[in-house]
């Protein structure tokens, strides 16, 4: 399994972050061992400054290769809500020396997504979706604002990489994203329901 990260995929969240609006979406992958194995993050010694980075998550539900568009919807059955957890400062540092970002984006236990539900449930081009921090909204995203829709980063991570049944593909966050200290309490929604709760440890 492994696990296909979309950057700046929301206008506003690339505005926030001073990086240009892309023009094609814009991969990194994590391993299988960023993803967390329960619902308790813990800040690594290694970073002075995690932020959190809400993301609706597609699965995968079959192989494909070289997907073409009128297909796409057929390669993901359910749907997630997940958290890109991004070490901001190593980052940054990494893009000033223009390194690939690994370091910050796909350490051990930096992904976690939820349950996943039928995507049959929701109506995928209007989705709100967000997340609370402290029982305070922090970020607040639909996907009709989505730079790249979901069937056209199947299409184009297919180009690529070969999707396979398990993989996640994590879609890109909506402005607000921000730093978490210990004992934060991050609870996820879709749909103005509450589909995960996070502890920072």
């Amino acid at each position: 399994m492994k696990i296909i990260c979309v950057g700046r995929n929301y206008a506003e969240h690339a505005k926030e972050l001073d990086n240009p609006i892309p023009e094609e979406p814009m991969f990194f992958m994590k391993p299988d061992t960023a993803l967390m194995k329960d619902s308790q993050f813990v800040i690594p010694s290694f970073s002075d400054e995690i932020h959190f980075e809400v993301e609706i998550v597609l699965k995968i539900s079959k192989t494909g290769k070289m997907i073409q568009p009128e297909f796409a919807h057929r390669y993901y059955d359910e749907i997630g809500l997940g958290i890109d957890f991004t070490a901001r400062d190593m980052q940054t540092k990494l893009k000033e020396q223009r390194f690939p970002w690994e370091k910050a984006k796909s350490f051990d236990h930096s992904a976690f997504v939820s349950s996943f539900y039928s995507k049959n449930n929701f109506d995928l081009a209007h989705l709100d979706f967000g997340l609370m921090k402290n029982n305070t909204w922090v970020q607040q995203g639909n996907t009709h604002e989505l730079l790249f829709d979901f069937d056209t980063l199947i299409v184009e991570a297919s180009k690529y990489f070969t999707l396979k049944k398990g993989d996640l593909i994590f879609t890109g966050t909506p402005k607000g994203v921000g730093q978490i200290i210990s004992k934060d309490i991050l609870s996820g929604y879709l749909n103005q329901k509450k589909v995960f709760e996070v502890s920072v440890l």
